[in-house]
């Protein structure tokens, strides 16, 4: 016992979360500031959450729910869909986060050996989804270099040439890790050559009001396309474990399939973290856009943290709640550049190869109010300096 040929070899193979290698490197490590988790800095809104104090000790809270999720719930992310997002067609799964929404998309969508395509860099959390089901290949396709968008002429000749044609398509739309967006016309054509190749296209809108500069969010819908969201981010949410799948009413069977999957997941979200999604989405998209103007100011502090990398070596922050930046040519061991600013400078990011990008970092500027982001910003700033001009001091 205790060999590793007694253990899955899906999950011996499936990458280890970066998250936990970076907890546990930090670990021990004292006042490290962290620019490395996806979250945010806000709460749940106050009236939401007073609305749901008392629930616990209502009965139906410990029972088990519909598993597709709370009627009302649902009923009122359709509304929101159809408001909001312009789909029309689409219904609605409730589930325990976005993560456990792409495993049941996965898991209804794909079998083992099918093979599937994102592109670089690429979420990591999506990306250990296939290996631990036992979807291996993955075609990783390459991001525009200057603007990190999806190479569409890359995918028309993949879906052309491979055969079987692949089974599914993903992006993040605002980008997790890039942080930039994909423009409409762009995400359209995405759209077409998947339906015209006869494929899925699996959009991750998690961070759908986290956009700046003027830039709008924009949905597509078909028979084809199975839209993703998460109250995690928006409504401060990440512990409650509240996402949800949009995914078209017509396909024969979907719904039935989804079904079973969710039944021997979780059966239902968590009932008192629905009541509160619910109460949260009452409070309207403006509560969380007024919170995200506030993050402008943590993405310029840490933009000129970033400076001493070079004008041209960060990108993003279109969207979502990250940057991303290249790190100089002779550290393309990235994890050993995190582990020493963590160490020595006391801020942690992500490494880029945790997305299948080694030799850049990820920087998240959302879970910081903007003194601590601004203690970050100087620490992180120093750190590269000293990078850039001398190396790796101990």
């Amino acid at each position: 016992m205790g060999s590793y040929g007694m253990l899955a070899r899906r999950a011996v193979l499936t990458d280890t979360p970066i998250m936990v290698q970076i907890q546990e490197l930090i670990r021990g490590v004292k006042d490290c500031i962290s620019l490395a988790q996806g979250v945010v800095h806000w709460q749940p809104p106050k009236q939401a959450l007073e609305k749901v104090q008392d629930l616990v000790w209502e009965p139906v809270i410990s029972r088990y729910g519909a598993d597709e999720g709370l009627p009302e719930l649902r009923e009122a992310l359709l509304k929101k869909l159809r408001q909001e997002n312009n789909l029309h067609r689409s219904s609605v799964m409730v589930t325990a986060g976005a993560n456990q929404a792409f495993v049941n998309i996965v898991l209804t969508l794909c079998d083992a050996g099918d093979s599937v395509v994102m592109f670089a860099p690429y979420y990591f959390n999506s990306y250990m989804s296939f290996q631990m089901t036992g979807v291996t290949d993955i075609l990783v396709g390459p991001g525009d270099p200057k603007t990190l968008h999806p190479d569409a002429d890359w995918l028309e000749r993949t879906l052309k040439d491979t055969k079987p044609t692949p089974k599914l398509v993903t992006v993040v739309n605002p980008g997790n890790p890039s942080g930039t967006y994909i423009p409409e016309p762009l995400l359209q054509r995405i759209s077409d050559l998947c339906k015209d190749a006869g494929c899925w296209l699996v959009v991750d809108n998690t961070y759908e009001y986290f956009m700046y500069d003027g830039r709008k969010h924009v949905c597509v819908e078909g028979d084809h396309i199975v839209n993703l969201f998460s109250f995690s981010k928006a409504y401060g949410m990440m512990g409650w474990r509240v996402g949800y799948i949009a995914f078209p009413s017509e396909v024969e069977g979907l719904s039935a399939q989804l079904l079973k999957v969710q039944d021997n997941i979780p059966i239902c979200a968590s009932i008192i973290s629905q009541r509160l999604a619910l109460h949260s989405l009452e409070m309207g998209p403006e509560w969380v856009t007024d919170r995200v103007k506030d993050l402008v100011k943590n993405k310029e502090l840490l933009l000129e943290a970033l400076s001493p990398l070079g004008k041209d070596a960060v990108k993003g922050g279109e969207g979502a709640i990250y940057l991303w930046a290249k790190l100089p040519d002779k550290f393309s061991e990235d994890f050993k550049v995190v582990s020493w600013l963590a160490r020595k400078h006391g801020v942690v990011l992500i490494p880029g190869s945790s997305s299948g990008c080694p030799g850049y970092i990820r920087i998240s500027f959302g879970g910081l109010i903007e003194d601590q982001c601004r203690t970050a910003s100087q620490r992180l700033k120093r750190g590269l300096e000293e990078l850039v001009n001398g190396g790796m001091v101990v």
